[in-house]
């Protein structure tokens, strides 16, 4: 049952991608959609077996490498950190399959973009199900493949190029860092298997590394290139430039790589190698830090976007700031508990908003929209669910995970912690602000888009309507449901799976802060809707006075355009990446150098001296017979 999990979703892939010139678009989907359900169900009841009955399942399938001291194994490890993301990532991967049906449905290459959820699927799985980081590198490193090719998947559009193009490469920034944390922890441990190298993590602690010249704590320093890898993969603030461009490939897409999967895949690193990171609290400190001022970050720059999928996107940003910087203060279960949560929301929100640029014949800018409540009930009352969980509107699934997070770093009496909550409640009257923003211009205001784009304009299939229905139950009953068995106090849900400290404990510090300190973030984000609301149902004309006074559009401006990292990177790093390019590695290199050692040279000099032989050959008697004569001269003098 275990391997079949494993199994399925590449049996899914492979099907699609080799035969699907012959089953066509509806037997492609119909067998992805089939395997991904049966996997999500055999994922159920691993979830049951190993996290509710507490018998987690070890399998060693075969050798993989085996070289002197490095060995490594197909290994799978099925502990309570393993199922619950299994559950979140097959589940949510089953309905995005079965919501492509209806979404692509018209388009001629349907079977490979099964192909390709189902594989991303697989390498997702694999990441979360390995044993050891060489098996987690191959699927931290296949997911990023697969959302190459997945943002990609309409090659003929410039900007699908170039945002898949623009992923690939931020993410290998991050891979080096994670890629350099591997060879540390082999170099030290001598080991790659997980067991293994957290069962000697204490005793490693004071020891010391050389990097770069200097001298390490080495648990330190293997945690923040650990963390590098997060960084990228994760969307953290300075490698988080290439989330919201992905948003170019179709938006199944998007709920598959932003909501439940890829995203995510830091975090549970992260949560994976509690051994190591709670050995070195100068590391924490840093994710802290980083994770918190994401969540400030992409809070502020989503309030001002446009574009209905750029701003969800920034949303999961924001998010994930909450989830790295919680799992900095040491509450690993807590961040793995709203990685959960959001998964469900964040799905049902993309999934609407795709459901929206259907109806709306492939609109995405919200100034283009408006009324379309009346037209799309049901999309609209899905989004409202999915936008209140998100905000942590109180009993909504969102409301359990992310006020736990604030009141413990609150808890935790720290700077760091002090830090994390203040910035964690400013971002949540931002998320209140740009998702009622989101809901009003998109729904609720008058109607600006095109006669012919509103007359058109319908309800999804029920296709499509499905997975929102089911979606829209987790986004509201999840969070209540599982709170007292994943993060109550003394529950024995996670086993060996997570490892805190005795003295990181602050659960019981934040069960018994004031009252209004836990009502802090519940009155910002009520606030934050309802001045959303104010604002651009009844000061349309002030927003628009303060929008263009000389402050107000600088400002405008700074956070529409995501505070010009994009513009900071490109001066000062892709410039001249590609003045060196050009000017030095293709014509000084490529068309120089390689060129004249290498194919031109050789056939330059052959041509050059074939040129000049050919000359001898005049055609005269005379000339033939002073070549033999000089050539049997030549030959006595050597003889004699």
């Amino acid at each position: 049952m275990y391997l079949l999990i494993v199994a399925l979703p590449l049996i899914s892939a492979l099907t699609s991608g080799l035969f699907g010139r012959f089953l066509g678009s509806k037997g492609a989907g119909f067998i992805s959609v089939c395997c991904l359900i049966a996997t999500s169900f055999l994922s159920f009841i691993a979830f049951y077996e190993v996290a509710l009955n507490g018998s987690p399942c070890y399998i060693k399938l075969a050798t993989w490498v085996d070289s002197e001291m490095l060995h490594a194994d197909w290994g799978f490890v099925f502990d309570s950190l393993t199922v619950i993301m299994l559950v979140v990532v097959t589940f949510v991967s089953a309905l995005v399959h079965l919501y492509s049906t209806g979404y692509m449905e018209g388009d001629p290459h349907v079977p490979r973009f099964m192909s390709y959820l189902s594989l991303f699927t697989f390498f997702m799985v694999m990441l979360v199900t390995a044993d050891n980081f060489i098996q987690m590198f191959l699927g931290w490193e296949g997911v990023g493949l697969c959302s190459y090719l997945l943002i990609t998947f309409w090659f003929t559009r410039v900007q699908a190029n170039k945002a898949a193009l623009k992923a690939f490469i931020v993410n290998r920034v991050g891979d080096f860092g994670l890629s350099l944390g591997v060879f540390a922890i082999f170099y030290l441990f001598s080991s790659l298997d997980f067991s293994t190298v957290f069962a000697l993590a204490p005793y490693m602690v004071g020891s010391q590394l050389i990097f770069c010249g200097f001298e390490v704590d080495s648990l330190t320093l293997i945690c923040i290139l650990l963390f590098v890898g997060a960084v990228g993969k994760s969307a953290q603030l300075g490698l988080h430039t290439w989330l919201p461009d992905a948003m170019e490939g179709p938006t199944p897409v998007s709920a598959l790589i932003h909501a439940a999967t890829m995203v995510t895949a830091g975090v549970f690193m992260i949560a994976r190698c509690s051994p190591l990171f709670e050995f070195a609290p100068t590391a924490l400190f840093v994710v802290a830090i980083v994770g918190a001022m994401t969540a400030f970050f992409a809070a502020t720059t989503g309030m001002l976007q446009n574009d209905l999928k750029k701003v969800i996107a920034y949303s999961t940003c924001s998010q994930l700031g909450y989830m790295v910087f919680v799992c900095g203060l040491s509450n690993y279960s807590v961040g793995v508990f709203h990685l959960a949560n959001h998964a469900f929301f964040k799905a049902l929100l993309f999934l609407s908003a795709g459901s929206v640029i259907h109806a709306m014949s492939d609109e995405q800018d919200m100034r283009r929209m408006g009324g379309l409540a009346q037209i799309i009930p049901f999309t609209y009352v899905m989004m409202v669910i999915g936008s209140l969980s998100l905000m942590g509107f109180p009993f909504l699934t969102g409301f359990y995970s992310k006020d736990v997070i604030l009141e413990i770093a609150y808890a935790k009496y720290s700077f760091a912690g002090t830090f994390s909550h203040w910035l964690g409640c400013i971002s949540a009257f931002f998320t209140a602000f740009y998702s009622f923003r989101l809901l009003y211009l998109t729904f609720i205001q008058n109607t600006n888009a095109y006669k012919r784009v509103i007359e058109h304009a319908h309800e999804s299939s029920f296709v499509m309507l499905l997975p929102l229905i089911l979606l829209s139950f987790g986004s509201i009953f999840v969070g209540y449901l599982t709170k007292d068995m994943i993060i109550g106090l003394g529950t024995s849900f996670w086993g060996n799976s997570i490892f805190t400290l005795p003295t990181n404990i602050t659960m019981v510090d934040a069960e018994f802060l004031p009252y209004y300190i836990k009502l802090i973030p519940v009155i910002l984000s009520l606030s934050g809707a309802v001045i959303s609301l104010l604002v651009y149902h009844f000061m349309s004309q002030i927003l628009f006075n303060v929008q263009t006074s000389f402050i107000g559009r600088h400002l405008y401006i700074f956070f529409n355009k995501k505070w010009f990292f994009d513009k900071i990177y490109n001066y000062f790093f892709v410039q001249h990446v590609l003045r060196f390019g050009y000017s030095i590695t293709f014509k000084s290199l490529d068309k120089g150098l390689i060129e004249f050692l290498g194919p031109y040279g050789i056939a330059n000099v052959v041509s050059r001296v074939s040129s000049l032989t050919s000359a001898l050959h005049t055609g005269y008697i005379y000339h033939y017979a002073f070549v033999m004569f000089v050539g049997v001269v030549f030959i006595l003098r050597i003889i004699f």
